[in-house]
């Protein structure tokens, strides 16, 4: 029986042996605290601020004319981000682009490959998924004038933790003459659970179905091959893994054999490029990912993108996730050394699947009291993330979280725990929580 003392040397050991402790040094705030809150917003890189400053000095300096004589032009910002962000997403250059926001980028997609016909009006989804997906999946299926208890199917889970692929796959026959669409997230936010994106894609198309995901807690952490699995379309934000700013610009992908569809929610950005000025009336869509663009794009908070996706690329994402891997069993390890020490109050569940190929790159741990012991935590200088009602989150990230900086996380929140540390705290959440 191991103790969480024997795991100290694994953690020195890792870290001496780890190929992307050089990239540490390229965050802010990693020696502030014990950052575990990753997988909602990524610290700041000092790629991501150069990128900002850049974009900052051409405005000072050229006005109107960093459009086309910027540093990197504005008016190819978006497509010159995609085209690193989609080697590390598994896409081609064109079938990716930095735009809109992650709600925005659905009803976007939505709108656009949602065509009801006949009997089949129904969108597959799951109970699970983030809440702003599934409003916008109400909201889409509302603007036709269809009834949302009857038309937006949600795939029940058996343990409220996870997603069993192949009972969606059972609901893909099911429903399968009333089902328009399929929408699912790659990894489910609150448990860290990892879909099998390529199965569920092939099993989605062997029925004729179309097949979208959020990428939001899987892009920067998890490896995809987007294009070879043929996923229709994707969408996600950049603020988490990808570690580009709270509220920076997110991107969607669609695959190169949807390119040319007339978009559901056109704008002025998504049209070819070289006729854009022309200002016809007549929409004409960019034959890529770009055609999907909607308005001018945000560009102090598109610039840290393209510096963080510089990180990435020198990384690369199969390093990434071997790492982020690691770090997600080392943290196991711990909470197992922990659990088998304490009795059964003080115990921490474990909701998040201990396969690899199930797991994205969070650890959720549930207790009676996570709002309590989250406050505690933070007060004790370690940044953890509470999902209501009982998950504690943690999200050790490749490039700015060392081995030893979780285990000093676990003696932390161990030594909470074992003196009632957490009961001097009120058990709410706060607003943001």
């Amino acid at each position: 029986m191991l103790n969480l003392d024997q795991l100290k040397d694994t953690a020195l050991q890792l870290d001496q042996e780890d190929t992307l402790q050089g990239f540490r040094n390229q965050f802010y705030g990693v020696d502030d605290h014990i950052y575990m809150d990753g997988n909602s917003l990524g610290l700041m890189s000092k790629k991501a601020e150069q990128s900002v400053l850049r974009v900052l000095q051409d405005w000072k300096e050229l006005g109107i004319d960093g459009w086309m004589n910027g540093d990197i032009p504005w008016y190819y910002y978006a497509e010159k981000s995609a085209e690193i962000q989609a080697s590390l997403l598994g896409a081609k250059p064109n079938e990716v682009i930095v735009t809109g926001s992650t709600t925005v980028n659905l009803h976007q997609l939505m709108a656009t490959f949602y065509r009801p016909q006949g009997n089949r009006k129904k969108i597959l989804a799951d109970a699970l998924n983030f809440p702003t997906d599934i409003y916008a999946l109400q909201s889409q299926v509302q603007l036709h004038g269809f009834d949302v208890d009857e038309t937006l199917l949600l795939v029940p889970s058996e343990d409220g933790r996870t997603i069993n692929e192949k009972t969606v796959v059972e609901w893909m026959d099911r429903h399968h003459d009333e089902i328009a669409i399929v929408m699912l997230p790659a990894v489910l936010y609150r448990s860290g659970q990892l879909l099998d994106m390529a199965y569920l894609t092939k099993e989605a198309h062997d029925r004729g179905l179309l097949i979208g995901f959020d990428l939001c807690h899987s892009a920067g952490s998890v490896e995809h091959d987007l294009h070879e699995w043929g996923v229709d379309f994707a969408f996600w934000c950049n603020y988490k893994y990808f570690n580009s700013g709270p509220g920076s610009v997110a991107s969607l992908y669609v695959h190169e054999k949807h390119h040319g569809a007339v978009p559901g929610l056109a704008g002025w950005f998504g049209t070819q490029k070289d006729k854009q000025f022309d200002m016809s009336l007549s929409f004409e869509p960019e034959p890529s990912a770009g055609g999907f663009q909607i308005g001018t794009p945000h560009m102090l908070s598109m610039a840290p993108v393209h510096g963080s996706m510089q990180l990435f690329q020198e990384a690369g994402m199969t390093n990434i996730r071997k790492k982020s891997l690691a770090l997600t069993d080392y943290l196991v390890k711990l909470v197992q050394a922990y659990n088998e020490q304490v009795d059964e109050e003080k115990r921490l569940t474990i909701g998040t699947p201990l396969k690899a190929e199930n797991r994205g790159g969070h650890i959720a741990l549930e207790h009676s009291e996570a709002p309590r012991i989250c406050k505690a935590l933070k007060d004790a200088g370690v940044i953890p993330d509470f999902r209501s009602p009982n998950v504690i989150r943690l999200a050790p990230v490749a490039l700015y979280t060392r081995f030893i900086d979780v285990y000093h996380m676990m003696t932390t929140l161990a030594q909470i725990m074992n003196e009632e540390q957490y009961k001097k705290y009120e058990q709410g959440r706060d607003v943001v929580a």
